[in-house]
């Protein structure tokens, strides 16, 4: 009989507007969803300093009560490379205020659907979400070609490029190349691991190789580092065994229009069950895409719009539909 997996560490940040509220949400379906999570749930809070306008910080109290009814450490950490220019690379700078034990970094807008403690995570092989569209690079007419593009970056962190690539993808298909949504990633040391993401990410920001000239890196920034960071330490694409992540046991659901439009019968059904008590509802309807669509109709009418087995590619095409039926928000 295999023994259980090892506890780890879970962390999301939490900021004021939509992240708080996001984080809150998280935490309450962690518990609900898998009440044995031995772990620590971290939700990371940038300070305010000069790398920030306003001030960063979680602004409603009653959010502030939810996580902590639900056990969650808020964790104060200082930005000193990104801040309000990219606040996407909260999830770089947090992982260095992490204690330095196995974690496993989820975005905010995140449920959890299954009993995350359950999953066979491999810390000392970091991988990360394969949940994405080929997003980045868009090489120009006249070349270079992705994998120029790709090579140059792995060329300029003395790293192989040859043995990130996927041999059974077609030559300059973007899923030949190491590419991974920033959604979810884990290792066993938040500070190692932060120490090289802060590192390429500051390095691709300031001073790109030559062969991204016209390559836009906002806000591609943190999904062009992250492949970077795992080849460097020895990991790569999820196994199978992984295939909870994105599937029964999380759900990276981006907006909630996008939720319900094309998410599970499963994930849906657990979204409504986990924010219907009073004590969560009361907290999450005062953020105004919670309160349409989860507490009113429009998730509803999203979800009759969209035939989940017959959906778009593109994301953007779901969108659209969206946007022409009045049923987007941010």
């Amino acid at each position: 009989m295999s023994a259980d997996p090892p506890p780890f560490n879970l962390l999301v940040i939490g900021q004021r507007g939509r992240l708080q509220y996001e984080a809150a949400l998280l935490a309450a379906s962690l518990r609900a969803s898998d009440p044995a999570f031995g772990g620590r749930l971290f939700v990371a809070e940038p300070q305010p300093n000069a790398f920030w306008s306003t001030d960063p910080r979680m602004d409603d109290a009653a959010v502030r009560g939810l996580l902590d009814q639900h056990g969650a450490t808020i964790l104060p950490f200082e930005n000193r490379v990104f801040g309000e220019s990219y606040p996407i690379g909260n999830k770089i700078e947090a992982l260095l205020a992490l204690p330095d034990e196995p974690f496993l970094f989820l975005d905010s807008d995140t449920l959890v659907t299954g009993a995350l403690s359950s999953l066979p995570l491999d810390f000392a092989r970091p991988s990360a979400s394969l949940r994405c569209e080929g997003s980045w690079p868009e090489p120009e007419p006249y070349g270079p070609d992705r994998t120029g593009i790709w090579q140059a970056l792995y060329e300029r962190f003395g790293l192989d490029f040859a043995t990130s690539l996927d041999p059974t993808q077609p030559e300059d298909y973007w899923r030949r190349y190491l590419y991974f949504n920033a959604g979810w990633f884990f290792h066993e040391s938040p500070r190692r691991f932060g120490a090289l993401f802060l590192e390429m990410a500051r390095t691709i920001r300031d001073d790109p190789p030559p062969e991204l000239v016209g390559q836009t890196l906002h806000p591609w920034l943190d999904q062009i580092a992250l492949p970077l960071v795992i080849h460097a330490l020895g990991g790569g694409r999820p196994g199978p065994e992984l295939a909870g992540l994105d599937g029964d046991i999380t759900c990276h659901w981006r907006r909630m229009p996008l939720f319900f439009a094309r998410e599970s019968d499963r994930a849906v059904e657990a979204l409504r069950r986990i924010a219907a008590p009073n004590r969560i509802k009361k907290v999450l309807k005062a953020h105004e895409p919670f309160r349409q669509f989860i507490y009113q109709a429009k998730g509803t009418k999203a979800r009759a719009m969209f035939d989940r087995a017959d959906l778009p590619r593109r994301e953007q095409a779901i969108r659209h539909r969206l946007r022409g039926a009045g049923l987007w928000i941010d």
